[in-house]
């Protein structure tokens, strides 16, 4: 599932490769799926869940009955990589639960050379992290097979009847240390010394077989050489493999429907009477529920705004998007921390009764029979928890599946996530995903760690077409680039830059005319009445920078300078780009402007796009901070001067020492 006809790609090792298979068993086909993974450690064990949860909710299995989540760590990893817990604390949480999952730890006593356990761990067991579940841990020895066996039984019985968390140690050792090609005499010298005298886990068992008269030691070793001959002949050794598409298997998803290429052709725009009367419903509550007055007002707004007498703002525009998938077929999952309501309190999917603390999504209650929308406000973590929503997108094309960063700045907690599947999935594996990430971002004087999404890493990542890097400047955008993300036939990653102050900026607004007609415009042409003829500068922007611009410019008269605002950054719009500017045949100057510092920011990686479509023998110039080692700065008024004079720097104007902002 999530895997495309195409295997067009880099590939890779074949240790990380994933594979299906349907397996007859006496209770009818099992469909077995072993995750693609990265070298990363325990990264996969949340993706393994997310997926499961899709395919879950697939089938309607709320309790997790017919799907089962199965993880394989190693002891060091397991002990080590803090991913294991925050996945942990995942298992019980209603957006996230699969039913309880099998973990069977692999406890060679390895840890990649840092064997020794006061060195590896500070606990007694490898698997003491999983007794903050209370979870059963099962300590067998790897050199008994059927103890190995008993142990796996019980684990499996006690899931079953559970629905928990269960870990079965499987304490064992490796006979060539960490790899085939390594000597672990090195470092461990007295231990592999002990190893190489003892016999082999299988010579050990045909011996306890011989001796209680279960069978022969040449029938034995008959068993083990056509075992290997059926290996190096390359043929299946699972007796009981199903042919492919003779197993009865109803529940895969066919993702060949999908195009490789980051297709963007899509009806996004929605007919009025549809808008109103979905608005409608999604302002009807349940008798005797009070909102807080806040919400109410909200509510009041959104009513005007249906009616067209307020202008659209981003919370109503972003709640139309998922009223209309909804309405078409698809599901939404939307996660983060804060989600439900919003960060910047301007979403409101949940909604909280003042007189008994009901709770009430109007968005689960549009229409008989819709599609599921889930607004999850997850716990305090974002590894586990993108990798979660990653895995699930990959089980399920036909929801909306979206991670919301609290603040831009904190999703690079999860990069080994951004880095090792989102951009690179595809093309190592294969593996389709149409996952949205949200993260808010904007230099506002609110210091490092609240202003910067790390725009430019994302555009680091992006090559061939392996997904989508937006950043909308009005509500209207925002709706028609949440559907077109399902409308349109392919599934790539999208990753937005989401506006803070936008939210509530007065110019930042749309008509109800925006969202019935037209679509989502890669690059939002210049906005005010200016003569074409007279133009002499070029102004390129992105994000909350082009409204500083905008506002500057009509404060100074500055009419000489047009501003277009690229809104997708990657497929970078070229053409279009050079359409835009054959618009202004006296300009001459042609600038990139920019609120991040210049090593940041879009300056960087996107301006090869910009170079190609210059008219001949133009420049392009630079417009924005200059470089630092930190995203912003800390003090608000020097934020400000900062701001005033890029804002200058970009329309070609001499500052205004006078003003302050």
């Amino acid at each position: 599932e999530g895997k495309a006809r195409s295997a067009a790609g880099t590939g890779d090792v074949k240790y990380h490769k994933g594979f299906s298979s349907d397996i007859d068993t006496p209770g009818g086909p099992v469909h077995l799926a072993l995750a693609f993974n990265p070298s990363h450690l325990e990264i996969v064990g949340p993706v393994v869940q997310g997926s499961v949860r899709a395919r879950q909710e697939r089938r309607h299995d709320k309790r997790g009955v017919r799907v089962l989540p199965v993880v394989i760590h190693g002891d060091a990893a397991f002990a080590g990589q803090g991913v294991v817990m925050e996945t942990f604390n995942l298992s019980q949480l209603r957006g996230y639960r699969t039913g309880g999952t099998v973990h069977i730890v692999i406890n060679n006593q390895i840890g990649f050379t840092t064997s020794l356990t006061q060195d590896a761990r500070s606990t007694l067991y490898c698997t003491d992290v999983a007794r903050m579940l209370n979870a059963p841990i099962l300590h067998v020895n790897g050199d008994d097979p059927e103890a190995v066996l008993f142990a796996t039984e019980i684990a499996l019985d006690y899931r079953s009847n559970f629905r928990k968390d269960v870990v079965l140690d499987l304490v064992c050792y490796r006979r060539h240390g960490h790899s085939e090609a390594d000597e672990p005499t090195v470092t461990q010298p007295t231990m592999y010394q002990r190893i190489r005298e003892l016999p082999t886990t299988r010579a050990r068992y045909a011996r306890h077989l011989t001796e209680t008269g279960v069978v022969t030691s040449e029938e034995s070793d008959a068993m083990a050489k056509q075992f290997r001959d059926r290996l190096d002949a390359g043929n299946a050794v699972a007796p009981n493999l199903t042919p492919k598409g003779k197993s009865g298997y109803a529940y895969g998803t066919d993702w060949s429907r999908f195009a490789r290429e980051a297709t963007e052709d899509a009806d996004t725009a929605v007919a009025l009477e549809t808008l109103r009367a979905l608005t409608e419903r999604l302002l009807l509550l349940p008798d005797g529920f009070e909102p807080h007055p806040s919400v109410a007002k909200v509510n009041d707004a959104r009513r005007k705004m249906a009616a067209g007498a307020l202008p659209i703002d981003w919370g109503y525009a972003e709640t139309l998007a998922y009223a209309t998938l909804l309405r078409q077929g698809y599901g939404v999952r939307l996660s983060g921390q804060d989600t439900g309501r919003g960060t910047f309190f301007h979403r409101h999917a949940i909604l909280h009764s003042r007189k008994d603390g009901e709770v009430f999504v109007p968005l689960r209650n549009l229409f008989e029979g819709q599609p599921d929308f889930r607004a999850i406000n997850s716990p305090l973590t974002e590894e586990a928890c993108l990798a979660f929503e990653y895995g699930y997108s990959t089980a399920d094309p036909g929801t909306l599946v979206i991670w919301e960063a609290q603040f831009g700045d904190f999703a690079n907690n999860a990069q080994v996530v951004i880095d090792q599947f989102i951009s690179a999935g595809e093309q190592k594996w294969g593996r389709l995903c149409g996952l949205t990430l949200l993260l808010p971002h904007g230099l506002e004087g609110q210091g490092p760690e609240h202003s910067s999404a790390r725009l430019e890493r994302y555009l680091q990542l992006c090559a061939q077409q392996n997904m989508f890097v937006c950043s909308p400047t009005t509500p209207a955008q925002f709706f028609h680039l949440l559907r077109r993300q399902m409308l349109a036939r392919t599934r790539k990653p999208l990753v937005v830059m989401t506006p803070k102050s936008l939210l509530r900026h007065r110019l930042a607004v749309s008509s109800l005319e925006d969202l019935t007609g037209g679509g989502f415009q890669t690059i939002v042409p210049e906005g005010d009445a200016l003569d074409a003829g007279s133009v002499t500068d070029v102004v390129m922007c992105s994000g909350k920078v082009y409204y500083d611009l905008v506002e500057q410019r009509r404060e100074r008269g500055a009419t000489h300078a047009a501003i277009l605002r690229i809104e997708q950054l990657y497929p970078f719009p070229e053409a279009l780009l050079a359409t835009e500017l054959g618009h202004y045949p006296r300009a001459r100057r042609f600038v990139w402007c920019q609120e991040e510092h210049k090593n940041q920011g879009a300056w960087y990686p996107s301006q090869h796009h910009i170079w190609r479509v210059l008219p001949p023998g133009a420049r392009l110039e630079y417009a924005g901070r200059p470089t630092s080692a930190a995203p912003a700065v800390g003090d608000y008024k020097l934020h400000l001067q900062e701001l005033r004079e890029l804002a200058n720097n970009a329309l070609g104007l001499e500052g205004d020492k006078g003003k302050t902002a």
